[in-house]
This record gives structure tokens, sequence and C-alpha cells, in this order.
């Protein structure tokens, strides 16, 4: 019985995390148009958010520009910024999201 034993490494197919799909970061841009009351529906519907986390995000658009809305795969990441921009257009306002590579 002398042989040796597989290279068990090799014989995996285990996938290393590297090979997960990049994350996107959705982001919500203030204007001078869109109404906090809005943002905070935004988050709620399109990104499922707490009220809680969603005046907490709306804040952070309000005073500093942007918020970051969650972490997606680019897939999604692009679905939930059309979705944005579709009901913002609905609704009148000029609400700007966008995605970025975390």
């Amino acid at each position: 019985m002398g042989g040796q034993l597989p290279d068990i490494e090799e014989k995996t197919n285990i996938r290393d995390i590297s090979d997960e799909p990049p994350q996107y970061k959705v982001l919500l841009h203030n204007d001078d148009y869109t109404t906090m009351d809005f943002v905070v529906e935004i988050l709620k519907f399109v990104f499922h958010k707490s009220e809680g986390d969603a005046l907490r995000i709306m804040l952070n658009v309000h005073k500093q520009g942007v918020g970051v809305c969650g972490l997606y795969t680019y897939e999604v990441a692009e679905t939930k910024v059309e979705t944005v921009h579709a009901l913002s257009r609905e609704h009148g306002f000029p609400l700007k999201c966008s995605f970025e590579e975390e």
C-alpha cells in the first residue's frame, strides 16, 4: 500500500474568496427639488430600508450631498438605479442615483 495520497488542494473544488463577484455601492445624490419624504419612500420601497435607516440615509444625502443605499452585484445595482430614476421621473423629481464599484 505504498503510494501517496492525492494532493487534496488540487482535487478540491472550493471557490476562492476572490472569486466572489464584485460589489457595487448604490448612491443617492442631493438636489434642490426632490423632497426628503420622497427620498425616504424610495429608500423604503426600492432598497427595503426600515424607517430609521431610511431617515439616516436621507439625512446623509441632504447634509453630505450623497448617501449609500447598499451594496449589490452589478446587475442588481443597475436595476435599482433604473428603478429609482423611473419612479423619480414618474413623480416629477430629478433625483439622481448612481453606482460605483466598492
